[in-house]
């Protein structure tokens, strides 16, 4: 991922460097204010914490897992070179009938390789530590919306890099591709200390409440309705978006006539909120696209809240001088 962004963002900055956490920050030079628009690159996953004698592998959660989505699917073991796996339990053949009513649970499952042995497994170049993705392609829907794995959060990627290049801003831009974003901010908050910027920009996915069972959560946010842009997140443990930035990311939009939703959540937070935390508190938000089936192999985005979301940033950058 980061081999990608630096290769689709090295005619555009004027220096790209990678830190000690590994984040990728790519700044195009220019006056005040200092801009940073972050989007993590990482995504949940899994670890091999395990390998029995017969060859089959237990793997420790990487991320926020619904464990009964990880089950039957196939994946890709990052070891000396890519091997694919299944994930794999007890069949119900096998279950007593209590078994069959619950949920089965990570630790209770396994990855198949095809390996007859532990020795096996270790020749492959597979061994505790080694990484473990979902294997998922990109597939186009109907209505212009695609669906895949990890959207959360290659999608704000994408905005991102698009966005710094189309924005017309003379100001100094960071974009910066964060890592360890869904262990725990961690990339945000070490890049945003070495930066310092006057404000700043996270851009994410977020939960779109469009189909059935999702009515619960009395949420206003629909897939091709424009990006989102957050006014609170996490019940306000996250980040509470001040009026100054919420101010500049809307008020942009409104002049532009890009069409946005606002976001008040309850669950799960962003970069920004590590951002905002950082030395004696950076202004920052949230632009995200609508995503549904997030941390899921089949997430969900309309192409109509991506190029929402790439307008609008790029504007705010055009913008921020006003603001900051």
């Amino acid at each position: 991922m980061r081999e990608i962004v630096k290769r689709e963002l090295e005619g555009w900055a004027d220096e790209i460097k990678t830190d000690s956490m590994g984040n990728l920050i790519c700044t195009k030079n220019g006056g005040k204010p200092e801009i940073m628009v972050a989007a993590h690159m990482d995504e949940i996953g899994f670890v091999v914490k395990y390998i029995d004698e017969k060859g089959f592998i237990r793997v420790a959660p990487i991320g926020g897992w619904f464990s009964q989505i990880a089950l039957a699917q196939r994946v890709v073991l990052y070891g000396k070179k890519k091997i694919y796996g299944v994930i794999g339990c007890k069949p119900p053949h096998l279950m007593k009938d209590e078994e069959r009513k619950k949920a089965v649970e990570i630790k209770d499952m396994f990855v198949d390789v095809g390996a007859s042995s532990k020795e096996e497994v270790l020749e492959m170049g597979i061994n505790v530590g080694t990484p473990v993705a979902l294997d998922r392609e990109v597939v186009e829907l109907a209505n212009g919306r695609l669906t895949g794995k990890a959207f959360d959060n290659r999608v704000g990627v994408a905005v991102m890099i698009e966005a710094v290049k189309r924005s017309k801003a003379d100001i100094t831009i960071h974009a910066v591709a964060t890592v360890q974003e869904e262990v725990g901010l961690k990339g945000a908050r070490t890049s945003a200390f070495a930066i310092e910027p006057d404000a700043a920009i996270a851009v994410d996915s977020c939960v779109a409440a469009d189909f059935p069972g999702s009515e619960t959560a009395h949420m206003d946010v629909k897939l091709g309705k424009g990006a989102a842009i957050t006014v609170i997140d996490a019940s306000g443990r996250g980040l509470i978006t001040s009026p100054k930035v919420l101010r500049w990311l809307t008020e942009t939009a409104d002049k532009h006539n890009i069409p946005y939703q606002l976001e008040v959540a309850e669950g799960g937070t962003t970069d920004a909120t590590a951002i905002n935390l950082t030395k004696a508190g950076i202004p920052a938000g949230v632009v995200s696209v609508p995503a549904r089936y997030i941390h899921s192999p089949v997430e969900v985005v309309d192409i109509k809240d991506v190029e929402s979301a790439v307008e609008i940033v790029a504007k705010s950058l055009e913008s921020a001088k006003e603001y900051f």
